[in-house]
């Protein structure tokens, strides 16, 4: 375990040398490196074979990168409700989020069989290989399975030791545990949901945004956006501003991300590109799509998009892609993420945050969504 006690840690930056959201992008790797070196050294003196196989497992994927964005709200958040000076706090708020994501991720390549995460072998798909190579007894699937469970687990565990050792350290502590118990729960919420939808067959525009909210909106710019401004102390009309703000932008993220699935490259986005077609999993994009093809007659389109036996072939796959773009679901989702993209900036700058805090957001947004909202700080 990290340790539930007060951060020794040195300050981030000066006080008179404040981090900016892109900075603190940059400034996050050092801390999460901090906090993973303890914690691999502490795994180390429980057990040196769980240390290697699943604690080194953890670390491997953190250290392999990601957008980080989670701390870059953090920090918009923080800025918005006025907080300056030593960032420390907020970095590591950041590094407990970056290993939110990574129980995430690792759990949700499971149930989703996903063999690729970071440009890498999945945690699950990684440990079957090595019951393979070590020449193991049992199945490799049904070890590798419960051992990246367990990996997610342990990733989760320490991130709610940062966060309440954090939370112990900050006068607002109360608070912050609120955001952080509500946001847990909300993603628990929506990867159930994303799994009933699947198995349930369902269709609907409304469950799809119902799922994206809890499983993705929230959790990314919603809450994180809320935590930076709970450490700061925030009123509650600036802290409704804020979770509205990180709704309607974390919306646009995860659109952004439905697009990536069925049409990006596995080269940029290091992670396959037919996952979500292939299992059919309820995105806002596919309901869309099958909405417009039952509207407009297209019985080709709404037989190969609507629920039936997966994983589907290449052949089918490729069908459901060419459906999505005939049936004009691609465009109205792009029109979609410009929209939410704009609302978002809008209700961010409502919390009287300054224009520079207001600029950065909107870079951020721009990063999450792929589309550069108005500018509102002129």
């Amino acid at each position: 375990m990290l340790g539930i006690r007060p951060t020794t840690a040195e300050p981030a930056r000066p006080v008179d040398d404040p981090l900016t959201a892109l900075g603190a992008i940059d400034a996050v790797g050092a801390e999460l490196e901090r906090v993973l070196g303890g914690a691999l050294d502490r795994a180390g003196e429980v057990d040196p074979v769980f240390a290697r196989d699943v604690a080194g497992r953890v670390a491997a994927l953190l250290r392999r990168g990601g957008k980080r964005l989670r701390t870059a709200f953090v920090w918009c958040g923080w800025r918005a409700a006025g907080g300056s000076g030593d960032a420390t706090a907020v970095l590591r708020l950041g590094a407990a989020l970056e290993l939110v994501q990574a129980c995430a991720l690792i759990h949700d390549d499971v149930m989703d069989g996903s063999r690729l995460r970071r440009g890498a072998p999945a945690v699950h798909v990684d440990l079957a290989r090595m019951h393979r190579a070590a020449g193991m007894s049992g199945p490799p699937e049904a070890f590798a399975t419960a051992g990246a469970v367990l990996a997610g687990d342990l990733a989760l565990a320490w991130a709610d030791d940062l966060l309440t050792e954090t939370a112990l350290g900050s006068p607002h502590g109360a608070r912050l545990h609120r955001e952080w118990r509500a946001m847990r729960g909300e993603m628990v919420a929506g990867q159930y949901r994303d799994l009933h939808a699947q198995a349930s067959g369902a269709s609907g525009v409304d469950e799809a945004l119902t799922i994206a909210t809890l499983k993705s909106a929230l959790y990314t710019i919603g809450r994180p956006l809320a935590l930076g401004a709970s450490l700061a102390g925030a009123d509650e009309r600036t802290l409704d501003a804020l979770r509205t703000a990180g709704r309607c932008a974390g919306l646009a993220f995860q659109l952004r991300d439905d697009l990536l699935g069925a049409f990006g490259d596995p080269a940029r986005t290091g992670k396959p590109v037919d996952d979500d077609l292939r299992t059919r999993k309820l995105t806002y994009l596919l309901a869309v799509a099958l909405r417009l093809a039952e509207a407009s007659g297209d019985e080709e389109a709404a037989a190969v998009l609507a629920p039936g036996a997966h994983p589907r072939p290449d052949e089918t796959v490729a069908r459901m892609r060419a459906a999505l773009e005939r049936t004009g679901a691609r465009s109205v989702v792009e029109s979609r993420i410009a929209e939410l993209a704009a609302a978002g900036v809008r209700h961010f700058g409502s919390t009287g945050a300054g224009p520079a805090v207001r600029r950065e957001f909107a870079v951020l947004v721009e990063r999450a969504s792929g589309i550069a909202p108005p500018d509102t700080t002129r």
